[in-house]
């Protein structure tokens, strides 16, 4: 077990994540503690060591906004004059995948409070994980097939992740890298069981956020379209309506399926359920290997309503790197150089994190 030690985290946030060094300008962009979102104590632990770093640090407190557009002309002033802007504010979330965003250099934190900071999540080696998500990436591009299941029925598969030639998955730095490149979903086809809820994305916030799915629902897919919804005649009705709402609010494609992917950093540890804030949850917990989404509802990333898989096993060429929600990157090549070099993260996977948000009963729960 890591020793828990935010000065750790926050050292691996500025400066493995973030490379800064002395002099060096930092912006930290931060959402008010009282909004429950991010604990302030992470902004406390940055600015501490951006003193030890030698660091020219400003912080400055942004507010939140469920419907967000790009950052005004004097905000984008700030954040190009900085080194790097670090957002401890769902704001860099909603904005990740805007243009507005390039030549900016902007890290968001998915280390929500002092416990996911000061934990594994936080202080594993981040450029380790970089690499391995490159190496989860060239495992999935170079596939000649994959297949991705669950215990609940989730069954799709295909030959491969069609990543265009330039693709770059977000503007945004993530810290800590918790996920591979979103594989766009036109390659495969199947179905997605669902159970508890649908939830949004993070890009945008609406009411209501999440839609209560009381059995197990079957989400049928065909490349980038939905084509079918199965399951009792309550959840099914319920999905079709919460699809056309959140349609219907933002003028987007119902039906379009963009892409999916798994998280890869066992030590994201999500001990609150998920009903205790769906927001919250959809934007901490997706670092968890026992956690895989869909970015539905909108073609473009990450649309407006995710799809989650709890514990999936995805085979690529008949091997199961993951294997009911435990990854195992030994099984793949690079993978154990990858350990070699940076042995904390061998620890991190020898005993994952098996929180993840899950209600009583151990599954996905609306209540």
């Amino acid at each position: 077990m890591i020793e828990h030690d935010i000065s750790k985290g926050a050292q691996n946030l500025l400066a493995a994540c973030g490379g800064l060094t002395e002099g060096d300008r930092l912006l930290v962009l931060h959402e008010s503690p009282d909004l429950g979102y991010y604990d302030h104590a992470i902004v406390d632990a940055v600015r501490d060591c951006a003193e030890q770093l030698g660091l020219v640090a400003s912080f400055l407190e942004v507010p939140f906004n469920q419907k967000v557009s790009d950052p005004d002309a004097d905000l984008i002033a700030q954040m190009k004059a900085a080194d790097r802007t670090l957002f401890l504010a769902r704001l860099g979330d909603q904005i990740r995948f805007r243009e507005s965003m390039d030549g900016i250099r902007p890290i968001v934190s998915y280390a929500l409070d002092k416990s996911m900071l000061a934990s594994s999540f936080g202080q594993a080696d981040y450029q380790g994980f970089v690499k391995l998500k490159g190496v989860v990436n060239s495992a999935l591009a170079q596939a000649r097939n994959v297949r991705v299941t669950c215990p609940l029925g989730t069954d799709f598969g295909g030959p491969n992740a069609d990543y265009p030639p330039t693709a770059s998955d977000v503007t945004v730095t993530r810290f800590p890298m918790s996920v591979f490149t979103p594989v766009p979903a036109g390659n495969f086809s199947g179905k997605v069981a669902q159970r508890g809820f649908l939830v949004g994305t993070g890009s945008q916030y609406y009411e209501p956020y999440g839609c209560r799915i009381k059995d197990t629902l079957m989400i049928h897919f065909d490349g980038h379209q939905l084509t079918a919804i199965e399951g009792s005649p309550q959840d099914v009705t319920a999905a079709e309506q919460h699809f056309d709402l959140v349609a219907g609010m933002f003028n987007i494609d119902r039906n379009f399926v963009h892409s999916w992917h798994a998280g890869i950093h066992p030590g994201c540890d999500y001990v609150q359920p998920a009903s205790a804030s769906f927001e919250r949850w959809s934007g901490g917990a997706f670092g968890n290997p026992r956690l895989l989404h869909f970015h539905t509802c909108g073609a473009y990333a990450p649309g407006e309503i995710s799809l989650n898989v709890l514990d999936p096993t995805i085979t690529i060429d008949g091997v199961d790197i993951w294997e009911k929600g435990r990854l195992y990157p030994e099984r793949l090549t690079g993978g154990e150089e990858i350990f070699r070099e940076f042995p904390l993260i061998r620890k991190v996977f020898e005993n994952p994190a098996q929180n993840c948000g899950l209600g009583p009963d151990g599954q996905l729960s609306y209540d």
